[in-house]
């Protein structure tokens, strides 16, 4: 496996982010804060979804409990795309990114127990690189997911199989680009429309201890399994992930005790629309490995499921693990974007 490559320009890049792996340890947790502040505001009507199986009462899917989850109708097609998400505040906000370039921030009304029942302060602002100018100018934004790391903000970009790195907090929303990590060519070279499409930061304890975790969307078939890349300051290293039942991998996140949670999607003529979630232990995680993970949630279009692309994890004031699900609705009238929260039982 080759190191990583230090591309011109890129130098600051490498070393911020190698101090930060050695200074600081886990992933930030992040307070409440106003974000996007120069961000343009945005209206959003909110329904309730009430149960996950369609047209069924119970609430228990295995180890996973469903909460609740809302859709969400926003006035303007810039908030949809939604592709990569990290909870924040314990829950009561989030920070999105879209697959055209943009931020989206806002608040979210809760229960004690995570149930979401509004979403409310939307904001949302152009992704800039570090000369300032918007991501979409230099055709760089087709951002598929986020992490956020004791050094910044890490976001991919599936079309370049590129990583880049902002600063934290997104005061602002204007903040330009820190820097571009420098990655090998094994990832430059992945199929530029099934690439770096997931993306998570391992807790500051263990051996993956800060690093970055990257996995490709797609492979040719079932018998190929999914590119990962273990990607921190000595360089970027390979494991690989089994591919099964047609399943594409979207997004990804660790929890606090080190798993790492794979969110799959599934949309074809043959099997129509599916979701499934699978955990991968995080001492599994090495050079070479070849991963299958236990399934914790499958659904198909029975289930109050989209096109679904992002999650995230936080942890309750009771020290319970919850998921945030979001989906990405392509900006179009035909798709919708849902916001769902599952409590792991454990």
């Amino acid at each position: 496996m080759q190191g990583m490559i230090i591309r011109p320009g890129l130098k600051l890049a490498i070393l911020v982010l190698a101090s930060a792996f050695c200074v600081l340890a886990g992933v930030v947790a992040a307070a409440a804060q106003d974000l996007l502040a120069d961000g343009q505001a945005v209206k959003v009507r909110t329904r309730p979804i009430d149960t996950f199986h369609i047209g069924h009462d119970e609430t228990r899917f295995g180890k996973l409990t469903f909460l609740g989850g809302l859709e969400v109708i926003a006035s303007d097609r810039k908030v949809g795309g939604l592709s990569g998400v990290v909870s924040l505040d314990g829950g009561n906000g989030f920070l999105a990114v879209t697959d055209n370039g943009h931020w989206v921030t806002a608040r979210v009304d809760q229960t004690d127990q995570g149930k979401p029942i509004g979403i409310s302060g939307v904001r949302f602002a152009l992704l800039r690189g570090s000369d300032g100018k918007s991501l979409r100018a230099r055709w760089g934004h087709d951002t598929e997911a986020l992490a956020l790391a004791p050094s910044g903000l890490y976001v991919t970009a599936e079309t370049r199989n590129a990583i880049y790195r902002y600063p934290w907090p997104l005061s602002k929303g204007n903040e330009s680009m820190v820097g571009e990590l420098a990655l090998p060519e094994e990832i430059r070279d992945l199929p530029r429309n099934a690439g770096l499409e997931s993306l998570a930061v391992a807790p500051g304890e263990g051996p993956l201890a800060g690093q970055l975790i990257a996995i490709a969307e797609s492979a040719p078939s079932d018998a190929h399994g999914l590119a990962g890349y273990i990607i921190g300051p000595e360089g970027s290293k390979a494991f690989e992930i089994k591919r099964r039942d047609r399943f594409d991998a979207t997004d990804a996140v660790f929890l606090a005790n080190g798993d790492l949670v794979l969110m799959e999607r599934r949309f074809n003529l043959r099997d129509l629309i599916g979701l499934r979630l699978r955990r991968f232990k995080g001492a599994d995680i090495t050079p070479g490995a070849v991963l299958d993970g236990e399934v914790l949630l499958e659904a198909d279009f029975d289930f109050q499921i989209d096109n679904m692309e992002a999650i995230s994890a936080h942890q309750n004031e009771a020290g319970e693990t919850i998921l945030t699900l979001l989906s990405d609705n392509n900006r179009s009238i035909l798709q919708r974007t849902v916001f769902l929260r599952f409590r792991l039982e454990e």
